[in-house]
């Protein structure tokens, strides 16, 4: 089995990449798309099989959405259709975005040598392909999402145990990022694996504890710990006048918040009273309502009003504050719960963390990556930023879709329509890049 090699001289220490290549090398550049070409870097593969995916789950979700409201497609279920949209949505493009970006960016972190691209395919294809399976299963059977969720098992815990040789064979003093995205993925793991178990169980109240345990503790867990790694960076590095601040208290304080949701989903089942009584909740209400103060005063720290002249910056930046208003959003609704026994909100909130604070952070990420490893400019053209707002509508259309009111299917179906089209714009857009040569010329 081939092993992580590190670095042997620091990345600072090695020669700057190759100037522009001629006119004259340019002009005889291969143009076409080739499905050799995603074998070129692991964010190629990573991201490919991520779209696909993305836009499989946009479609199938809004086709559920149309025949609700409809009746018009008679679609069939063989798994309850909530429950197949929140795992795919939690566990299945998100570690594919995930892979790309660590295989290629986490080897630099660490000063290690990079895996090849052909080590990294395998889990990447389990993952890809059981999710797809999975999606089936919605529709042809139990059995058939059991199997789609074992092989997405295998694949994310391949991916993880790759990813922990990088960070293990590493010798640099900080590793903290790299260790806490370890410790998620491996979080990650467990709760598929659990997901599965609960469903072959005929649980399915279990199997959606299951899911939202991954939704924060995995997924909520890597975005916060790369948004506070790279928002800084990015933002002075565009922004000279404003300084890369990111104490280590503002990781710690941002993990143990969603740390704290994940586990505070299993307190219903452990049946402890005071966290389920009115002043359990008012208590709980008031601490996600101050994580979400600290969480919106610290993306104005950041240089939220600076961002907002460079479009790919304010894309983080909107992002980021969208993981603040689902803190607060959270708050409001578990006080209201104490106050008057109503949980309605909640799902709202949740929304606002994944739709307005995930969504908004994969097009701005996968965006700048893309645009970064494509030998393109850096920038939000006319295409992204409308894609974006349009994405802002639709978290918005999906937050009043959660209210009680005698319309709200009708603006769900409106808000999985927004979504599947926006990904499928922005997805065939980017596929587009990964299986053609780099813009500039230059290997990668």
């Amino acid at each position: 089995m081939t092993e992580v090699r590190r670095r042997t001289v620091p990345l600072r220490s090695e020669p700057a990449a190759p100037g522009r290549p001629s006119a004259e090398a340019l002009a005889r550049l291969d143009r076409r798309w080739r499905p050799r070409y995603l074998m070129l870097a692991p964010h190629r593969l990573g991201f490919f099989l991520a779209m696909l995916l993305l836009m499989a789950s946009g479609l199938w979700w809004a086709l559920v959405q149309i025949d609700r409201v409809s009746g018009a497609l008679a679609l069939p279920y063989g798994v309850a259709p909530s429950l197949v949209h929140a795992a795919v949505m939690t566990f299945g493009f998100m570690p594919l975005f995930f892979a790309g970006f660590l295989f290629t960016a986490g080897p630099k972190w660490l000063h290690v040598e990079p895996w090849p691209v052909s080590r990294v395919m395998p889990p990447l294809l389990l993952q890809a392909g059981g999710w797809l399976v999975w999606l089936a299963g919605g529709s042809w059977g139990l059995l058939v999402a059991l199997a789609g969720c074992a092989a997405a098992f295998l694949g994310l815990a391949w991916m993880t145990v790759l990813f922990i040789r990088l960070v293990q064979c590493s010798t640099l003093q900080d590793r903290l990022h790299a260790r806490a995205i370890a410790a998620a993925c491996l979080v990650g793991c467990v709760c598929i694996a659990a997901l599965g178990l609960s469903l072959a169980g005929g649980r399915g109240d279990l199997a959606r504890a299951w899911v939202l345990t991954g939704l924060w503790g995995f997924v909520a867990a890597v975005f916060v710990v790369v948004a506070h790694r790279m928002i800084p960076f990015f933002t002075s590095a565009v922004l000279p006048m404003v300084q890369a601040w990111r104490p280590f208290w503002v990781l710690w304080l941002m993990l143990a918040a969603v740390v704290a949701e994940a586990l505070a989903v299993w307190l219903p089942w452990l049946g402890w009273a005071p966290a389920l009584d009115t002043g359990g909740l008012l208590v709980r209400g008031a601490l996600e309502l101050s994580v979400g103060a600290v969480l919106l005063w610290l993306a104005y720290r950041w240089g939220l009003l600076q961002s907002l002249a460079q479009r790919l910056l304010a894309m983080l930046h909107i992002g980021f504050i969208w993981l603040g208003l689902a803190f607060v959003g959270h708050g409001l609704a578990h006080g209201v719960q104490g106050l008057y026994g109503s949980a309605a909100g909640e799902l709202g909130a949740l929304h606002a963390l994944t739709m307005g604070c995930l969504g908004s952070l994969m097009l701005a990420m996968v965006t700048r990556v893309s645009c970064g490893h494509g030998g393109r400019a850096l920038v939000a053209d006319r295409l992204v930023w409308t894609l974006f707002w349009v994405l802002q509508l639709a978290t918005v259309v999906r937050l009043a879709a959660s209210a009680p009111l005698p319309w709200s299917p009708v603006l769900l179906a409106v808000a999985a329509l927004l979504w599947a089209g926006i990904m499928a714009v922005w997805g065939l857009r980017l596929i587009g890049w990964y299986g053609r040569l780099r813009a500039d010329g230059r290997p990668g």
